[in-house]
Formats: C-alpha cells, sequence, structure tokens
C-alpha cells in the first residue's frame, strides 16, 4: 500500500500535520495549497508538489481535500484547473473538510460520472490528535472505496468507520460537532455559576474530570480555562460555520438552537479564538 501514490490539497492546522502522518508512513505523497509557503516543512520532509489539482489527480492513486467549506471544495473540483479537469479513471478522490452533506453528493455524482470514486470522510479530533494520528473518521460513500483506503486512514486515526452513502460522513460529522457547542456552552456556564459562588474553578474542574460526566473534551477545554488560554485549536467561528450546516439539514432541537444562537452572537468578537472562548462572550452577557 505505500506505493499509492497520494495527493493532498489543503494545508491548514490540521492538514498539514495529517499529511506529516503518511510521510512518516513513508507513502509517496504530493501537495497542493494555494499558500506555497505552506508546502515548505513538507517539502523537506520529502513530500513532492503539484501545481494544481488535475495535476494530483493525473499523478495520483488517493486524494484526500482537508479546506474551509463548500466554496472551496465546489473551486477545488470544479475550476478550470481543478480535480474534473483531468480526465483520469479510477481514482480516489476523499474529502475530509467538515462541509454540507449536498456538496459531496454533488461531487460524489460528478467524480462517478467520470469513473472515480468520492469519500465524505471528516475527522473528529483537533490539531494534537492529527499531531498523534489518533483521529477518529467518518465515511461516507462506496464501500469498496472505503475498504481500499482503510489501511492508509490506520495512519491518520484511531477509528475509521463507513456510515453510509456519499453525504453520511458529512451529516454524522454536524451531529457530533453539534453535540460539541453544547458540551462547550454547557462547560463555560458551569464554570460562571460556579464562580458567582466563590467556588475554585480549577477545584470544580478537577471533581469533574474525576467524576462520571468527566470527558476527555472537558479536561482539554477545562486546563484552557484555567491557562486562561483561548488560543484556537478549533476556532470558534468554524463551529458557527458547522452549526450553521446542521441547522440546514434540519437541525433544530433545543439545545442546538440555543447553542447556535450564544456561538453566533459570540463570532463577532471571539470569532478566531478557540470554541471555549464562549465563555468569555457568556460571562460579558451575564
Amino acid at each position: 500500500m505505500q506505493n499509492l501514490k497520494i495527493g493532498w490539497i489543503g494545508l491548514g492546522k490540521m492538514g498539514i500535520p495529517m499529511a506529516e502522518q503518511l510521510l512518516k508512513a513513508k507513502y509517496l505523497l504530493s501537495v497542493y495549497n494555494r499558500s506555497k509557503d505552506k508546502e515548505a516543512a513538507l517539502k523537506t520532509m520529502g513530500a513532492q508538489t503539484a501545481s494544481a489539482p488535475s495535476a494530483l489527480m493525473a499523478t495520483c492513486d488517493i486524494v484526500f481535500l482537508m479546506v474551509s467549506d463548500d466554496e472551496a471544495v465546489s473551486q477545488i473540483f470544479k475550476a478550470e484547473d481543478g480535480l474534473l479537469a483531468d480526465e483520469s479513471t479510477g481514482k480516489i478522490i476523499i474529502n475530509m473538510s467538515t462541509v454540507s452533506p449536498g456538496i459531496s453528493r454533488e461531487m460524489a455524482a460528478l467524480c462517478e460520472g467520470k469513473g472515480n470514486f468520492y469519500l465524505d470522510a471528516p475527522v473528529s479530533g483537533s490539531v494534537k490528535q492529527a499531531e498523534t494520528g489518533t483521529l477518529v473518521i467518518m465515511a461516507g460513500g462506496n464501500e469498496e472505496a472505503f475498504e481500499k483506503v482503510k489501511p492508509v486512514f490506520e495512519k491518520l486515526g484511531k477509528l475509521s468507520m463507513l456510515v453510509g452513502a456519499n453525504g453520511a460522513g458529512n451529516s454524522t460529522k454536524l451531529a457530533i460537532n453539534s453535540l460539541l457547542a453544547i458540551h462547550a456552552q454547557g462547560l463555560a456556564e458551569t464554570v460562571l455559576f460556579a464562580q458567582a459562588n466563590h467556588i475554585n474553578p480549577e477545584d470544580l474542574l478537577t471533581l469533574i474530570s474525576n467524576s462520571a460526566i468527566g470527558t476527555v473534551f472537558g479536561k482539554i477545554k477545562g486546563d484552557a480555562i484555567i491557562a486562561d488560554n483561548y488560543s484556537a485549536a478549533f476556532a470558534l467561528k468554524h463551529i458557527v460555520k458547522d452549526l450553521r450546516l446542521a441547522k440546514a439539514e434540519g437541525l433544530s432541537s433545543p439545545l442546538a438552537a440555543a447553542a447556535f444562537t450564544t456561538f453566533q452572537n459570540a463570532e463577532t468578537e471571539y470569532g478566531d479564538e478557540d470554541i471555549i472562548a464562549v465563555l468569555k462572550a457568556l460571562k460579558v452577557e451575564n
């Protein structure tokens, strides 16, 4: 499998460490990014670079995407030098971005029309999990294509699962991130309530972490609260995007609706900070 030629598009906070995992696993990797300076570190590790997405499609067996939104995905596929400009067949395109199920179904149909496969395979986890290859991957699409790339997924994550047809991976990710938003808001509200009642937040968070409701997420974000560190591992503006996508797919439950309102109101001031910066927005409101 290491003889597979892999292409990677999108070298942001998640894309770079994920691509690094494939290089460490000795895969033949070529990368493309609009900002060429982000390719430099991977070149020193042995990656090749491509001039355009179409060049990756022509020379690689599998092409990964990790980009920001539906618009970026559409551009990568449909541009004059995009993935669909190449006439290759039998390739597997894997979109690991958190985007709408609709864009995945559209791109899957276009890929199928040219004799290629498309998997939507977003991930649960942040930069630390990308750096350690311990992401959770949820995929939608063709089972044969999924089984073929599963060994590659195993270098990126601790679990990969096919959850349905194209778009199902994206729907699953939106469900998980909606819960993430609810957890973040709940944790922030709990800390603020305890502070208002003269409870040391560090004591509270220690108790929570050792109780039945303790979670890895709560521990990581609790540590960030104690350290007053709101630098973005997962930017608050991104959870607003995900909640907006989930709402468009029909998520309208009371907790999800409340979280969307809270995070949307916080975005202007705290959008570039971490998701747990919602605590600062709630503190101002109260």
